[in-house]
């Protein structure tokens, strides 16, 4: 039904093809989208860039998600433009990126303290399934983000709290931002792989200190990365 897209921006062109089937009348008013792992399935790309697409679509109107139901067409009239944490972030905050260290410092422990004890088989499986990709990404920048943002994504999804999730969801575009500056600083996606790492051990024993220390600790060489970056490399050089 739909075609793998191929961008930085995979979200973008996710939007794109919905709305067109929107305009078109595939898809109309009530209809039910399919599962985020089948979208994710079905466009070749990440959960996380599908989560991103329907965080848009929502903004536009142009669906409903419901918590155990699933998300939903809607007339596009209904729904006014909600605005995201991340946008009011990025309104001409200078230290928006020491903010966003902030919030993460004073969510992801937490968050990952929580998976700890909650995690099930299939939320262990997600995680392990984020390392495999990052571990075997070389210097793909976007399959290591990508697969970064869906390792920390699906801890939040384990914590089951859905206020923990929409708070994340909110904060995706910092966050791949952020990732993509710290994926050029030497040896830093090396840096997050053994942070990862032992994130996913201690949640695998169940171990909540364990998990709740792990992601300091990788918070730290986060931001230690961030103070380190050359920035992002421009792809037309």
């Amino acid at each position: 039904m739909y075609k793998t897209v191929q961008t930085s921006r995979l979200y973008e062109q996710i939007v794109q093809q919905i709305e067109e089937s929107v305009q078109k009348g595939t898809l109309k008013e009530g209809d039910q989208l399919p599962a985020e792992r089948e979208l994710a399935q079905q466009f070749g790309v990440s959960r996380t860039a599908v989560r991103e697409a329907i965080k848009a679509l929502h903004e536009k109107g142009l669906v409903d998600a419901f918590p155990g139901r699933g998300t939903f067409i809607t007339s596009g009239k209904s729904n006014s433009m909600r605005r995201s944490l991340d946008r009011i972030l990025k309104s001409g905050q200078a230290d928006g990126a020491a903010h966003l260290v902030e919030i993460r410092e004073i969510l992801e422990p937490e968050i990952a303290a929580l998976a700890a004890v909650r995690a099930d088989e299939e939320d262990l499986a997600t995680l392990r399934e984020a390392v495999g990709v990052m571990d075997n990404a070389g210097q793909d920048a976007d399959a290591y983000i990508e697969a970064d943002l869906d390792f920390h994504l699906a801890l939040a999804e384990a914590a089951a709290n859905p206020f923990i999730l929409s708070l994340i969801d909110s904060i995706v575009g910092l966050l791949r931002e952020q990732r993509m500056r710290t994926f050029y600083v030497d040896g830093g996606p090396q840096r997050g792989q053994f942070h990862h790492k032992r994130i996913l051990a201690a949640m695998e024993r169940g171990d909540v200190q364990g998990a709740r220390e792990a992601m300091q600790a990788h918070l730290r060489q986060v931001a230690d990365d961030s103070s380190n970056s050359p920035g992002i490399p421009d792809p037309a050089v």
